[in-house]
Order: structure tokens, then sequence, then C-alpha cells
């Protein structure tokens, strides 16, 4: 824990624990990759996931209630109106966390074929797609990149409460 002198930063205000109690639980997290991916609707979500349709209806209900995701109605000719199932800005602010799982399992935990998924750098056209495989960086205020873990430490911020 974070300590500023003899004090240390109140472990029960930390905005880690709030986005975990917003997509901490595994079918969230999963149901955000998909729609990164595109998909909108729930059956989509549904069939890629392999999710029971409760389980999946509780899940988006949350993302929606967070500000992660929002429902825009449409309406099939003849069916009744249903929604789609978008990510707003704060579920795309998501994506360099889902990469960070995914970089991390593919370090620990991929098959010996190695890693299902590689991302890679791809634009909206020809002119702006490198198709190089895409890392995420630590990088400093100042520019320093490629930070190793050991020089990187948790320090009281403006919201800080100390016990």
């Amino acid at each position: 824990m974070a300590e500023q002198g003899n004090r240390r930063i109140d472990p029960s205000n930390c905005s880690m624990a709030r986005a975990l109690s917003v997509v901490g639980e595994r079918w969230s997290l999963l149901i955000v990759r998909e729609a990164v991916d595109g998909a909108t609707r729930f059956g989509e979500f549904r069939a890629r996931l392999g999710i029971a349709s409760n389980l999946l209806s509780t899940r988006l209900d949350g993302l929606v209630a967070t500000g992660v995701m929002h429902r825009v109605p449409y309406q099939e000719p003849g069916d009744r109106q249903r929604y789609e199932y978008r990510l707003t800005e704060q579920g795309l602010a998501l994506r360099p966390t889902l990469m960070a799982l995914l970089e991390w399992g593919d370090t620990y935990l991929a098959d010996e074929a190695g890693p299902p998924v590689v991302v890679r750098h791809g634009g909206p056209d020809e002119e702006h797609r490198c198709d190089e495989p895409v890392t995420l960086v630590l990088e400093c205020a100042a520019g320093h990149t490629h930070l190793p873990s050991n020089e990187v430490y948790r320090a009281p911020g403006p919201g800080a409460r100390f016990l």
C-alpha cells in the first residue's frame, strides 16, 4: 500500500476496486471484448460467448447502468423493438485493460502452439495499416518508456485519504 511518511493511504478509497466492481466479473469483460470486436446484439453476444440468456441480460444491464455501454433501439420488419448494445467512450477506454490481460495470458497461460489471437496495427484504410503486432508500453509523463515493474510505484494522488 502506498504511504506518505508514517501515514498509509486508505485502501477503501481505491479506483481499482471501483473499476473491478464494474468489470471485475469474468462475463462482463468478455462482453466488453466482444463489443470491441463488433458484437452489438444480444444474440451475437450469446452465440459468441455461450453464455446463458439470463446471465447475459443481467451483465448487459449492469454495463449499461454503470455507463460502459448504452442501448440503441432497433426494430426488424414485423418484429418488436429490440436493443443493440454499444460501447460508450468509457467502455472503449477499457481496450488497453483488455490488451493488458491478453498479453499477460499470452505470456503465462497460452498453449504450447502460442497465443490464439494477435492484436495488430490496422487503420481505417490500407495507408494507415502496417499489420505489425501491438503491445502495451508503460510510459511516464517525461516520455520514458518500457518501464520495468520495479521502477513503477503507487504514490498519493489528489484524492488520497489517509488512515
